[in-house]
């Protein structure tokens, strides 16, 4: 690879890791070109882009990005494969349904959203990790909860028990 494509290649990186807020390093190595085809298949129809690259073009990559991807730079050894998503749990899902036929996919590590996960040992926390929106959306259940509980006991209670309330908070002011 000569100067001008190891540019391009780092160029390419830096904007993936610029747009992507999901980066995960995996190692495949051990898998034969038939589990690597099958591998590149399941992640194309699920959306996750996955990539082999020279560990030290990743580095500056990283670098360049102008993001902080803490301790993942030192684990870039031996072979490192980037996969990204524009969903954070799909490409942990798809490492852990891939090792049902093939134990040889390792995950180094994955930068979520500024967080770094190290090691192998991750990959379960990921895939039970929860997307901003789920979490979002649990926040306003938990705020919808109490209101839902007043509004739905007045009902219970019918019209006059409104009507004494009504007339209880006129008196208190």
């Amino acid at each position: 690879m000569n100067k001008a494509d190891k540019s391009t290649v780092v160029a390419e990186l830096t904007e993936t890791f610029k747009t992507n807020s999901f980066v995960y390093l995996t190692d495949t190595t051990g898998l034969t070109a038939n589990q690597t085809n099958k591998l590149r298949r399941m992640l194309f129809e699920r959306g996750v882009e996955m990539r082999m690259v020279k560990n030290t073009l990743l580095r500056i990559a990283m670098e360049q990005s102008g993001k902080d991807f803490g301790d993942l730079k030192g684990i870039l050894k031996g072979t490192t494969c980037v996969m990204t998503a524009e969903f954070q749990k799909v490409p942990a899902e798809s490492i852990n349904d891939f090792r049902a036929t093939s134990p040889n996919v390792l995950l180094k590590g994955a930068w979520i959203d500024s967080a770094v996960f190290i090691g192998d040992d991750q990959l379960a926390a990921l895939i039970k990790l929860k997307s901003r929106e789920e979490l979002i959306g649990e926040i306003i259940g938990l705020l919808q909860s109490p209101i839902k509980n007043v509004i739905g006991a007045l009902q219970a209670n019918g019209p006059q028990k409104i009507g004494g309330l009504i007339k209880a908070l006129e008196e208190r002011n």
